[in-house]
C-alpha cells in the first residue's frame, strides 16, 4: 500500500512536469514568505486582541482603508481596462513610451511616487497651483489617499489585463463583428468575458496593493486620523507608542489582505 501511494506521488509530479528538485527551493521560498507572517500568532497579545483593534482610532484607520481601496480599485477599472486595451490592441509611436511610464510605479520606492503627486497636485505644484485658485485643495485630503492608491495599484491592473487581451483569439472577436456586432458591443459581450479571470485576478491584485499601501500615502496625504490615517499608517504610528496594538492591527491587516486574495486566487484551477 504504500509502495503503490509512493508511485502514485512520482507519478503525479511527472504528469505535472514539476522535477522533484525544485520542491526544495519552492518549500525554502515559501517558508521565507509564510514565516514572518505566521510568526505574527504568537506575538499577539491575545487576551487584549480585541480591544486593541477595535479602538477608536484602529477602525477609524480600517474604515478608511476599505473604502480608499474600493474606491481606488474602481478607479484602476474604469481608466486600467481602457488603458490595457489600448497597449494590448493600438499600435502608435510612443506605445513603448507610454507602456513604460505606466509601469514606472511597480518599481519606484512609493515615497517617490508621493513627492511627484505632491510636485502635481500640492497646492504649488504644477496642476494643483491651478485648482487651488477656484477653491480646490487635493494634497493632505481623503482624495489624496485614493489618487496615492491608484497611482500605486494601476499598473498591477494594466499588466494582468494587457497579457490576458494579447492572448485572446481574435478571429472570436472578427466573427462577432462580421455579424453587425458594434466594436462597443464587440468588447462588452466578447472581449470582456474572455479576460474575466484577468480582469478580477488585477482588480484583486489593485485592491490588496491600495490596501497595504503606505508611503505615498503619507507624503501625499499626510495622517489625519478620520482624513488620510489608513491602517498601514495607524500601525506605523502605534509601533511608536503601543508595541502590542501595532502587532495586533498588523495580523488584522494580513487577515484582511490574505481573505482578498484568496477570494481568487486561493482555488485550484486543474483540469
Amino acid at each position: 500500500m504504500r509502495l503503490a501511494s509512493t508511485h502514485h506521488k512520482a507519478e503525479h509530479l511527472v504528469k505535472t512536469g514539476v522535477p522533484g528538485w525544485l520542491l526544495l527551493p519552492a518549500g525554502l521560498a515559501a517558508a521565507f514568505v509564510g514565516t514572518p507572517l505566521i510568526g505574527l500568532a504568537p506575538s499577539v497579545d491575545w487576551p487584549n486582541f480585541w480591544g486593541l483593534i477595535t479602538s477608536e482610532s484602529s477602525l477609524a484607520a480600517l474604515r478608511l482603508s476599505l473604502l480608499t481601496a474600493a474606491a481606488s480599485t474602481l478607479v484602476c477599472l474604469l481608466v486600467g481596462v481602457p488603458l490595457a486595451l489600448v497597449l494590448a490592441r493600438m499600435q502608435f509611436a510612443g506605445r513603448h513610451l507610454l507602456r513604460t511610464i505606466v509601469l514606472l510605479p511597480l518599481v519606484l520606492p512609493p515615497v517617490v511616487g508621493g513627492v511627484a503627486l505632491l510636485t502635481a497636485f500640492g497646492r504649488r505644484g504644477l496642476i494643483g497651483r491651478y485648482l487651488d485658485l477656484v477653491g480646490i485643495q487635493v494634497a493632505f485630503t481623503t482624495l489624496a489617499v485614493v489618487m496615492a492608491q491608484v497611482f500605486v495599484s494601476l499598473p498591477f491592473l494594466v499588466i494582468s489585463l494587457e497579457g490576458a487581451l494579447r492572448s485572446v483569439d481574435p478571429r472570436v472577436e472578427h466573427v462577432a463583428a462580421t455579424l453587425g456586432a458594434t466594436p462597443t458591443r464587440v468588447f462588452t459581450r466578447v472581449t470582456l468575458p474572455m479576460v474575466g479571470p484577468a480582469l478580477a485576478s488585477g482588480a484583486v491584485l489593485s485592491f490588496a496593493r491600495s490596501l497595504g499601501e503606505f508611503g505615498a500615502t503619507l507624503t501625499f496625504a499626510g495622517s489625519l486620523q478620520g482624513v488620510t490615517r489608513t491602517l498601514p499608517l495607524e500601525i506605523y504610528l502605534q509601533r511608536e507608542v503601543d508595541q502590542d496594538a501595532a502587532v495586533a492591527l498588523s495580523l488584522l491587516l494580513v487577515v484582511v489582505a490574505a481573505v482578498t486574495v484568496a477570494a481568487v486566487y486561493g482555488r485550484d484551477h486543474q483540469p
